[in-house]
């Protein structure tokens, strides 16, 4: 093999092959949410930090794969760019500030069990030709949430004794939760949310000119709205009734909750 093939075998698209391989940090999150769920499920040491090692990696291993849905779909699209930003290698370091991306969701997690949008993807726009192709863009994130959702809820639609390994199905079922939350969060029509991303294309200029306006502030939106009780009913009224009716059982995931919370004893 010549000098000049090994150079053309290391290009995909004139990107260099290193943009496409996931990190070591997005495989360590995969390897400690392997390594966690095994020990939750044989109930290893402390298992209420087993769930909760369990929980936390598995929502960042489903945040890098909501953003990398994201890329991918905007690499397909023509944007490479998105490869030569490092967005194809899973790493949660790239999706925009780390506080925002990975700390911030994770607190949430935490303390209020909703499953809050992450990081972003930058995506430049000008090199994705057609309004369709936009929108697929926006839509691919959250597509991977529901995804994930009714994947992890499989396991309850089939029957299996969840009093078994109570712990490991608790775990699982909040995961479920959490990927339930999110996929509603970022469908809402919220200016700057993935939902409102998705519309955003086929507004007409007038329009178009406000959302963007209103799209850097669509995060602090999204939070008042949440906080407004009346608001927040409905939402998690919402996301109740879509649960009950995939069959995810509300006693695990409010179980798991519990239990990730190890340090309330």
């Amino acid at each position: 093999m010549n000098f000049d093939q090994r150079g053309r075998d290391r290009l995909v698209l004139g990107v260099p092959a290193e943009a496409f391989r996931p990190s070591p940090i997005f495989l360590a999150l995969v390897a400690l949410f392997v390594t966690s769920g095994a020990m939750a499920w044989n109930g290893f040491g402390n298992v209420r930090l087993d769930v909760f090692l369990f929980v936390v990696s598995g929502w960042l291993v489903s945040l890098c794969l909501h953003e990398y849905a994201h890329a991918v779909v905007a690499y397909r699209a023509g944007d490479r760019g998105v490869a030569h930003r490092g967005y194809l290698t899973l790493n949660p370091l790239k999706y925009s500030h780390p506080l925002l991306s990975i700390i911030l969701p994770v607190v949430v997690v935490l303390l209020g069990g909703i499953g809050l949008p992450g990081g972003a993807v930058w995506v430049d726009r000008h090199e994705i030709p057609g309004r369709l192709r936009h929108s697929l863009v926006s839509l691919a994130g959250p597509a991977t949430n529901v995804l994930f959702a009714l994947l992890l809820v499989v396991p309850f639609a089939i029957g299996v004794d969840v009093f078994a390994r109570p712990e490991f199905w608790s775990g699982v079922a909040l995961l479920a939760f959490l990927q339930l939350t999110a996929s509603i969060l970022n469908l809402l029509p919220v200016p700057g949310l993935d939902g409102g991303n998705v519309l955003q294309p086929w507004l007409n200029p007038q329009w178009r000119r406000g959302y963007d306006l209103m799209a850097p502030y669509g995060f602090i939106l999204l939070f008042a709205l949440l906080w407004n009780p009346r608001v927040g009913g409905w939402f998690f009224g919402g996301v109740f009734a879509v649960g009950d009716q995939i069959g995810l059982p509300e006693f695990l995931y409010a179980e798991g909750l519990r239990l990730i919370r190890f340090w309330q004893g």
